[in-house]
């Protein structure tokens, strides 16, 4: 790790920010200053770090298309000023900026890590300190040859690294609160920090550039036993619409019946993209290998793999933001463009 690293932190808001109201007992928030004096171990880092808050923070659930152009135009800006950047954010939506940020930023050498916490991190039992000065040291870490050791958008939380678009929030109480069932975790931090080095991305060496333009026009249909057609038909007939995640039984399956299918056929038709993504956390969708999923794949449907549904949701958003064809768009779906899927 060089002493020289250069490492910026931008603070969004989320619970690692948060302190307790005297009078009320709620959470708000506070300054950032404050939240690096509560930290004064990073002192004892040997490179710089400077900072950037959101006025005003913003609470992970109102997180927006917007929040997400602004961080990637942010880290575009400071890109050569800094060797890494450390996001702190509200865990509850972490896994769908992680993901969304990874398309946005294309051919990225440098680490972008984000992370949070379970508790404030002014509490005696807060997980946000370590989990804040472990993600400083993952951005600053270097290989012997200068370039970066995790050249990725990362999800750092309880111990543990994770490619961003690979994972989702699995627990709101645990300070274990991210899980990547599909994918290897990057590091784990003990005495030492141990990176698997063969999961982790090779830098990459063509200009960096970010990709903006996204496009929300996206809606998921879960199934469950018992959906009925007005449900289907209400979601696949939004008025806008241009792609659903379809949100399917163990390896891609759904109904057989022929409304439902005639219901999906007709959407496809009339140029929405239905993405199949499996409702399980582990496994992959394996459209034709049930009776049940061989009707979608006749029809049109695309597998999505192992995709996470944070992934599937914001790589339609900016498949679909770059205006692209809708045979090139269906062929990206299928296609791992930043390790988000295993074809």
């Amino acid at each position: 790790m060089s002493k020289q690293a250069q490492i910026l932190v931008i603070y969004t808001g989320g619970t690692i920010g948060m302190v307790q109201d005297s009078e009320s007992g709620a959470l708000k928030a506070f300054d950032f200053k404050h939240l690096t004096a509560q930290i004064p171990e990073i002192k004892k880092f040997g490179f710089h770090i400077d900072s950037i808050s959101f006025d005003p923070i913003i609470d992970s659930s109102n997180m927006h298309p917007e929040v997400w152009v602004r961080l990637a135009k942010i880290i575009e800006e400071k890109y050569e000023q800094y060797d890494g950047f450390v996001i702190l954010h509200g865990s509850d939506t972490m896994a769908f900026t992680a993901s969304a940020l990874s398309f946005m930023l294309e051919n990225l050498s440098k680490p972008v890590i984000l992370t949070g916490s379970q508790l404030p991190i002014g509490m005696i039992r807060t997980d946000g300190k370590e989990n804040f000065i472990t993600s400083l040291e993952i951005a600053a870490a270097k290989r012997d040859d200068g370039t970066s050791l995790v050249p990725e958008v990362c999800i750092y939380f309880e111990y543990q690294l994770y490619r961003g678009n690979r994972t989702h929030k699995f627990n709101a109480e645990h300070f274990e609160a991210f899980r990547s069932v599909n994918y290897p975790v990057l590091a784990r931090a003990g005495v030492e920090i141990k990176y698997n080095f063969e999961a982790i991305h090779k830098p990459m060496h063509q200009e960096f550039r970010i990709l903006t333009q996204l496009d929300p026009h996206v809606a998921v249909l879960t199934l469950f036993p018992g959906i009925t057609r007005e449900v289907v038909s209400a979601v696949l007939n939004i008025e806008g619409v241009k792609a659903v995640v379809m949100a399917t039984y163990g390896s891609g399956n759904a109904p057989t019946h022929d409304w439902f299918l005639e219901e999906l056929e007709a959407a496809i038709k009339k140029g929405v993209i239905v993405y199949n993504v499996t409702q399980c956390k582990g496994g992959s969708v394996k459209m034709g290998k049930y009776e049940t999923s061989v009707g979608l794949q006749k029809i049109g449907v695309v597998s999505g793999y192992d995709i996470t549904l944070e992934a599937a949701v914001t790589k339609l958003m900016y498949l679909l933001g770059n205006d692209y064809p809708q045979d090139r768009i269906r062929k990206y779906l299928k296609t791992s463009l930043r390790g988000e899927i295993t074809v």
